[in-house]
């Protein structure tokens, strides 16, 4: 029998991977519930059990009174004087005392009780051990198999539970098919009375990051650091890195040899475009570079409301400003600077340069830099 029952343990706690002291606190649990189906829901009892070998003792606890009341509803756990003396003479009134009353068997009703308890007991044990697992892993990225869609809704088989892909957090016109292999970012672990609720994303700047620090070691190792990403996820994407070390290319660490690295990245995202741009502490630079792939002639920054004034050749200002303008508007939210992007004509036409190319001086109190800025961190052109 305890041999049986520690292998029971054994196996649950491998199936369930739960700690093998829950187990035993449920099986405790258990054992004591039978006892009480049969013997009365007011009955005080104890359990000891040995967690090495499964052997287990099942005791009442009683108090020992000169005599009992046949209506007293306490009744049953309390021993007269004499027959506490029939178990040890040392016994007094007034004394508490333990009396072993492991059964032999449990009875069939209370056997099925024990065992709803156990199950219910082990399910609440393995929704806290599923819940502390994955609650650690918000922000991280996961591999999961689709399982299923209902309602738009995308259910992914996490191995001990499913993850849920709201149609808000997936990429527009991505489709997936049962059994397809998908990476997500964990975006929150909900605790739920039906157990651990783990929202993924698929649009999440996050994944973006968390993809580069698989694929680019330099990042892993910190020797190439991601300063800022973001994302119109399905459409084009913007992401800054730097290098400590000077020696060290920090964007072609990221493309990788044949930009195999990067394009890796892009096949997992379904051919979102991804720009890899240099981070720089002059600002000026940054949003030079941020606005890759185009090119810049000048730009000027404002401090105090962190605004630029950015000139571009007359053929660029089209690719800076990017479809429906989007281009300017990921270098903007990857700087936190506000940009304001001109042609060359038109900075001519405002005065701010002459039909030379040189500065009007209209911005002596700015820094300005002129000439023929690239965007020196260029990226894996995607476009």
């Amino acid at each position: 029998m305890n041999e049986e029952l520690m292998d029971a343990v054994h196996a649950l706690v491998k199936i369930k991977k739960v700690p093998e002291s829950v187990v035993f606190e449920a099986l405790e649990m258990v054992l004591l519930t039978a006892y009480k189906k049969e013997h009365g829901n007011a009955v005080k009892a104890s359990i000891d059990m040995d967690h090495t070998t499964g052997k287990y003792h099942i005791y009442a606890d009683k108090v020992v009174v000169s005599e009992i009341d046949p209506d007293d509803e306490e009744g049953i756990n309390k021993i007269t004087v004499k027959d506490a003396k029939l178990l040890n003479p040392a016994y007094e009134e007034g004394d508490y005392i333990r009396i072993d009353v492991t059964p032999k068997d449990f009875g069939r009703t209370a056997a099925q009780t024990a065992k709803q308890v156990m199950i219910q007991k082990l399910r609440e044990a393995e929704r806290g051990s599923i819940y502390a697992e994955f609650s650690g892993r918000e922000g991280d990225i996961i591999t999961g198999t689709v399982k299923s869609s209902e309602s738009r809704t995308i259910f992914v088989d996490l191995g001990r539970v499913e993850g849920i892909l709201p149609y808000n957090e997936q990429i527009a016109g991505e489709t997936f098919e049962p059994n397809q292999k998908i990476k997500c970012y964990v975006l929150e672990v909900r605790k739920t009375t039906k157990g651990p609720e783990i929202i993924l994303s698929r649009t999440h700047p996050g994944l973006l990051k968390r993809l580069f620090e698989l694929e680019v070691p330099e990042i892993y190792s910190g020797t190439v650091e991601i300063k800022s990403v973001v994302r119109e996820a399905g459409s084009r994407s913007k992401i800054a890195v730097y290098a400590m070390d000077p020696t060290i290319d920090p964007v072609g660490a990221c493309v990788g040899p044949k930009g195999q690295r990067v394009q890796d990245i892009v096949n997992e995202l379904h051919d979102e475009k991804i720009d890899i741009v240099r981070w720089d502490e002059d600002p000026a630079v940054y949003i030079a570079n941020a606005l890759s792939p185009a090119k810049v002639i000048s730009v000027s920054v404002w401090e105090d409301d962190k605004s630029s004034y950015v000139i571009v050749p007359d053929y660029q200002l089209s690719l800076a400003i990017g479809k429906s303008g989007q281009n300017a508007r990921l270098a903007a939210k990857l700087t936190g600077w506000k940009i304001d992007i001109k042609s060359e004509s038109q900075a001519v036409q405002e005065g701010v340069l002459t039909p030379e190319g040189e500065s009007e001086g209209a911005f002596d109190d700015t820094d300005d830099i002129l000439g023929d800025i690239e965007a020196e961190g260029n990226t894996e052109d995607n476009e």
